[in-house]
């Protein structure tokens, strides 16, 4: 049976934990100039309904970087876009390529993409999930703190694709998390309502950024109006004045907590400049890891 990487609930702790070994793997193998073309001869479709700088980038270098071809489909210049069903993309698409990424908007796009594919489909952003995001965030903090277990993670702002990932994460991981997050703009109900079935850990969400913060392992937040919610961002800049990561919020973090943000940053808005480019930013290890793991996700999914 096909094996897709849609959302982090389908994957237990363990499957979870073996991405992440291969991810220290393979990103050793690339410091180290050690080849690794564990998907040499294959063909990695990469289709995009978003606009993108970190997720395109990543995944054609990571798909180089495993010896196959990716395959940049815009979905704008492409039959998708002129309205041809998924299902006969995706059955076509399985026939010419040995796996396919897709960054777009609705998460039942990527899912019926795979209902109907015979290669691997793996989530590079949805408005629902953003799987490989938070894979590369938990990788980081792995990095930087051994372990997740036992962490206090907050996330300041909207409750949009990365906070229902960060959700997920916390149910299967087991590490407390706390969202701060305006009335209305809290994580989607129904991902709530698997974690709070499923988790050991506290996950809870509040109006107030500095309870969320106090006494922090890692402080997340993410931009106010994420791509399609243009049209509301003056509404959200009402909406969110106080959730910015600012040092003196960050400040009632741990000493040594760790700062993420997915980016693209708008500094000054969710975090200030002080802040990404101080000493407690792992932003910049975040966006490499983007790399490393998704090679894990596609050389697991696809040799």
């Amino acid at each position: 049976m096909t094996r897709h990487f849609l959302a982090l609930s389908q994957y237990t702790k363990g499957e979870l934990d073996a991405l992440f070994a291969l991810t220290r793997e393979l990103k050793e193998k690339q410091k180290k100039g050690i080849e690794h073309h564990l998907l040499k001869g294959k063909s990695v479709a990469l289709i995009f309904e978003k606009s993108s700088t970190r997720t395109r980038v990543s995944f054609e270098v990571g798909v180089y970087q495993l010896g196959a071809q990716p395959l940049f489909i815009s979905s704008g210049t492409s039959q998708m876009g002129r309205g041809e069903p998924i299902k006969d993309t995706a059955r076509c698409m399985a026939r010419y390529c040995d796996g396919v990424m897709i960054r777009t908007y609705g998460q039942e796009i990527v899912e019926e993409f795979a209902r109907y594919s015979d290669v691997p489909v793996i989530n590079g952003l949805t408005d629902l999930f953003h799987p490989c995001q938070i894979m590369a965030d938990l990788f980081t903090v792995i990095e930087h703190k051994g372990s997740c277990e036992g962490l206090k993670v907050a996330w300041v702002g909207d409750g949009n694709n990365m906070a229902n990932t960060w959700v997920e994460a916390a149910a299967i991981f087991g590490f407390d998390l706390t969202l701060a997050c305006p009335t209305g703009y809290e994580p989607n109900r129904h991902v709530w309502e698997w974690a709070q079935t499923r988790a050991t850990s506290t996950i809870t969400i509040t109006e107030d950024p500095e309870e969320a913060v106090r006494d922090a392992d890692v402080v997340n937040t993410d931009v106010w109006a994420s791509m399609g919610q243009e049209a509301e961002q003056q509404k959200r800049e009402q909406a969110f004045q106080g959730f910015c990561l600012t040092d003196e919020l960050v400040s009632l973090a741990r000493p040594d907590c760790m700062v993420l943000h997915c980016l693209p940053a708008h500094r000054g808005e969710e975090i200030t400049d002080s802040v990404i480019e101080g000493p407690r930013s792992a932003v910049w290890d975040e966006a490499e890891n983007r790399l490393h793991v998704q090679k894990a996700i596609m050389a697991t999914l696809m040799k």
